[in-house]
Formats: structure tokens, sequence, C-alpha cells
């Protein structure tokens, strides 16, 4: 005799199981990690994001790019951050695959504690010998000649670097590296850097942004948001084109126009490169230290966490993005939004 069908609610009410329902539906944690250089635009997105999502919670720790890298690459995140993006050894040691994503951009400024000097200009070739130790004094000549009317102290120049392995550090070297042969060869273009011996060191975009605050006569470099949100004052550099241009939403777009991204797909995968890297812009009003910043994503996972994944990309290039000017940094352009939206459908 067939058994008459009865719904699975009224088994499970029948069964005393229907208060298990709220363990069933669990909150999912999303856990992320690496660079600090977007944590202030970051750490607001996932915050509204988890409030706009039920069930759902992101949380991302700032590390650094090196370190998210390695926890991306053990497994201990769900997803990474990192102004690098990734190497191409590191990425074949992801057995799910990867998916770069760029999801914002910034610059990169020189932030400085000089008392009563509210405007600094530094050529080219004067910012570069500073992090290179060759100029060591705030009143050297060639610093006074691009600042006229400046009462420039006789001070010891105190240089403040990242500590850890950093992706902000990677921009940064990289830049003073296409403009200068010598630095590249002394000091090097990497996570890390081989910075003289008397340059000061600290973790983190925020840890360099308290020293520098704490320490007269410093200069060092930081990402454009926390010397907006810690007002600290900020040089004038000298791009390529021979201009002095100011940090601004605007100089960085314009930086962020020549960027050309690559036709070819990441080592061993489907998912496009989307690398690219704007060492020294030549535009006239391009400031000359700006980049994207990306998030690393599994290629291959969980379905559940996949599907969250996807909608999180989808807020940040949506509204995430009319966030970005407000707090430092700058909207992709709507080209960009295309290429990430189409990559980010392969993340399952």
């Amino acid at each position: 005799m067939k058994k008459p069908f009865i719904p699975a609610a009224i088994v499970a009410l029948s069964l005393g199981v229907a208060s298990m329902a709220p363990a069933l539906a669990q909150e999912l944690r999303l856990t992320g990690s690496g660079a600090s250089f977007p944590f202030p635009i970051y750490s607001t997105w996932f915050k509204d994001f988890s409030k706009q999502t039920q069930g759902v919670t992101v949380d991302y720790q700032a590390k650094g790019s090196g370190a998210g890298i390695q926890d991306f690459i053990n497994n201990t995140v769900d997803f990474a951050a990192s102004d690098a993006a990734m190497e191409d050894a590191d990425i074949a040691k992801v057995k799910q695959g990867v998916v770069l994503l760029p999801m914002t951009a910034g610059e990169i400024v020189l932030s400085y504690n000089l008392a009563g000097v509210n405007e600094l200009k530094l050529p080219r070739e004067v910012y570069v010998a500073i992090f290179m130790g060759a100029i060591e004094k705030w009143n050297d000549p060639k610093i006074a000649a691009a600042n006229p009317g400046v009462k420039l102290p006789d001070q010891n120049i105190t240089v403040v670097a990242r500590s850890d392995s950093s992706g902000t550090t990677y921009v940064f070297t990289g830049h003073l590296s296409a403009v200068s042969q010598a630095f590249k060869s002394a000091v090097g273009h990497g996570t890390t850097a081989q910075w003289p011996k008397n340059v000061v060191k600290a973790p983190k975009n925020d840890g360099v942004t308290a020293t520098i605050k704490q320490t007269p006569g410093a200069i060092g470099y930081i990402e454009y948001g926390y010397a907006i949100a810690t007002k600290q004052p900020m040089a004038i550099l000298q791009n390529k084109a021979g201009k002095f241009v100011a940090p601004s939403d605007e100089s960085g777009k314009a930086a962020l126009a020549s960027a050309e991204f690559p036709t070819k797909t990441l080592p061993g995968s489907d998912a496009p490169d989307l690398r690219v890297w704007i060492s020294d812009p030549s535009g006239e009003t391009a400031y000359p230290i700006a980049t994207f910043t990306w998030m690393l994503f599994y290629k291959d996972q969980d379905d559940a966490k996949a599907k969250v994944l996807r909608d999180l990309v989808e807020y940040s290039l949506t509204k995430g993005q009319t966030i970005a000017p407000k707090m430092g940094y700058i909207p992709l352009p709507d080209s960009v939004i295309a290429r990430v939206r189409k990559a980010a459908a392969l993340i399952q």
C-alpha cells in the first residue's frame, strides 16, 4: 500500500526537531586578512554589508599584504587583500585556484612633521634622495630651492618606513625604482626593502602614521586615507611631467587613467589577469604614486560562501564605490568595474 505524502516540516515537528532550525541556519562568518592600505574603506564596507545581509558577518584583519597572502595560501581565511596583488609562484600554491580583483585604488603620500611648514614641495630627485639617505637635513639647498619663502629648520630628517611585509612598500619602492636606477640597485623594489640603517620602522600604515606624528622632523610614506583621517600634512610631489601635484581624488584618477590591463589569464587558470601597475604616470595632472589594491578569492569553494562573496563584491562595486572619495580612495573607472564583475562570477 502506498504511503501518504507527509510534508517534511510536519515530520520535523513530530520528531521535535523544529527547534533546531536556528542551528541549521547558523550565522555565516567570513574572515579575511591582509593589506592595511585599504583597511579604513574595507572595514566600512564589511560592516555595512554585514548589517544589510542577514545572518552574515564579514571580519577583516589588517596584517599587511605579505601576511594576508600567506594566510590565503595556508587556507586560514576565506579571502585576503593585497596591494601587491600576488606573484605567479604564490598563485601556483593555491590548489582551489585564485580570482584576483582590484576593488579600490588610492594614493601613497609623503606625510611629514615640520612645525610651521604648511606646504612642502619635493622634486623627484629630492624625495628619492631622502629615502636613500642622501639628503639628511630639512634645510638642504635642494629642498630650499623648491620652497622659496618657506622657513625650513636646520633639523635632521627622520625617515619612517614599514617594518612588515607590505604592499604599500611594494608600490612605493616600485615608483622610486622607476624614477631612479640608483634607488632600485641600493634599496630595491619589493614588499620589503634594504633601507638605510638610520631609517625608523613601524608596522602597518597606522604605525607609520603614529610614528610620524610623534617624531619632529619625520617623513614617511602612508596611504592618503590615513593622512586625511589623522589630519597629517602631505608633501606636494613633482611628477614625471615636471609638475608639482598634490594628492587628491582628481590627481589620483589622472594617474589611473594610464593603466592598461593585460589580456592574458592567471597562470593555470581561466580567471583573467587583472594585475596592473602605474609605477610612474606621465599625465601632467597625475599624482605620481597611485595604485589599485586587490582582494584575493578562492575560485573553487563552498557554494554558500561563494554566493555571499560574490554579493560582497557586487556591494563593493556599487554602493562601496560611492563611499570611496570621502574616505580618501579613488573610485574604480566603469571599465574596470565591468572587468571585475565578470571575473567575480568565477567565484563558485
